[in-house]
């Protein structure tokens, strides 16, 4: 007999006591007391302390798994919204075999040391992969008025160029900074900021953020392939998860 079978047993025992208590004197001779069981069950334990980390172990393989799920459940829910957002920034062909979704903050130093990885994606995979950027300004104010810029600078068709150049900035992205970078990207700066206060983009970088959260993204950078979540820059993973969905 396992010990885990034995401890099952014993936990039964305990479990089933107060319903044994309810039979007549002749039965309870014959039964445990719950003081027996609880004895018994300490000594084995004591005894055993390993079975201890098992159990936590096994619980918390069982909490991954439930949030893996839960993970996944959410992607399928917000499938459109992810993979499918009408005039969503993107690189790659659109009919791409694999579309990849970032998540990132411009004050990300993770996000910024994956920018030639991420943008490398649709080359690297001779445009099987297409990615599909989301901004998620999460790290400070100045993170939202990047993100509202970047957002600005696609009403001119240079959305790319605009996320490249902050991504790049060493800077901490003040108004004076971003007017700058935008400059550089060939951006009209006036009409950039015009349209960041415009309702349009200000809602579109309010929708990307609250999928982000309804996704359960916490931090950045964060990416989705298909129905997996990848939190962090691990561009292993990301490699691999793009090359099995290609073989696939």
């Amino acid at each position: 007999m396992t010990r885990s079978f034995s401890v099952a047993i014993a936990f039964g025992a305990l479990a089933l006591t107060p319903a044994c208590a309810e039979r007549t004197a002749a039965a309870d001779s014959e039964v445990m007391t719950r003081a027996q069981v609880e004895t018994i069950v300490r000594d084995y334990i004591m005894e055993n302390p390993e079975i201890i980390e098992e159990a936590l172990v096994e619980l918390g393989e069982r909490q991954r798994q439930q949030e893996a799920e839960a993970a996944r459940q959410s992607i399928l829910d917000n499938r459109d919204a992810l993979y499918n957002q009408a005039g969503d920034p993107a690189i790659g062909p659109e009919d791409a075999a694999v579309t990849v979704v970032e998540f990132f903050d411009y004050r990300c130093g993770y996000c910024k040391r994956s920018l030639d990885f991420v943008a490398g994606l649709p080359a690297k995979h001779d445009g099987q992969v297409r990615v599909v950027f989301k901004e998620y300004p999460i790290l400070s104010p100045q993170s939202r008025q990047a993100a509202l810029a970047a957002l600005a600078a696609k009403e001119q068709g240079l959305y790319f160029e605009m996320h490249t150049a902050l991504m790049e900035s060493d800077t901490k992205l003040s108004d004076e900074d971003i007017d700058t970078i935008a400059e550089a990207a060939g951006v009209d700066v006036a009409k950039m900021r015009a349209d960041m206060e415009s309702k349009a983009v200000r809602q579109e970088l309010s929708q990307m953020s609250e999928l982000a959260r309804d996704l359960g993204v916490t931090g950045t950078p964060a990416f989705f392939i298909g129905e997996e979540a990848i939190q962090g820059a691990n561009t292993p993973k990301i490699t691999q998860v793009i090359e099995d969905k290609l073989e696939g």
